[in-house]
C-alpha cells in the first residue's frame, strides 16, 4: 500500500485483532488502486500536484483521498459479499464527494 497502513485501517475500522491483516492489506491495495483509476492519475502525479509536505519534506496524499480509501476498505470489510443498494449508495456518494476535486478529465 502506498498511503494506507494496516494500523491506520484498523484504527478507522475499530479492529483490535491481527488475524485478518492480510485481508485488510488486500482491501487497502484495492481501495488505493480503485481511487487512482477513478481519478485517472498516478500516485506520483497525485502527490506532486495535490500533496502536502510533512516535516521531513516527504509528499503526503491529500486527506480526502485517505478518507475515501478508508471508507472503501471499511465497506469491503463490513460487507464482504456483493453490495446491497442500501450500503453501496451511501459509500459511493461519500467517496465520490471526497475524490471528485482530484479527477483528471479527458
Amino acid at each position: 500500500m502506498k498511503w494506507l497502513t494496516i494500523e491506520y485501517i484498523k484504527t478507522h475500522s475499530r479492529i483490535d485483532y491481527d488475524c485478518e491483516d492480510s485481508l485488510l492489506e488486500l482491501y487497502g491495495e484495492a481501495a488505493e488502486q480503485t481511487i487512482l483509476n477513478i481519478i485517472n492519475r498516478s500516485y506520483d502525479e497525485l502527490v506532486e500536484k495535490f500533496g502536502s509536505t510533512d516535516g521531513s519534506g516527504n509528499k503526503l496524499v491529500p486527506a480526502p483521498i485517505i478518507h475515501a480509501s478508508l471508507m472503501i476498505v471499511d465497506n469491503s470489510y463490513q460487507f464482504r459479499a456483493a453490495a446491497t443498494p442500501q450500503n453501496i449508495y451511501a459509500t459511493l456518494y461519500g467517496v465520490d464527494a471526497l475524490i471528485k476535486p482530484y479527477m483528471k478529465l479527458g
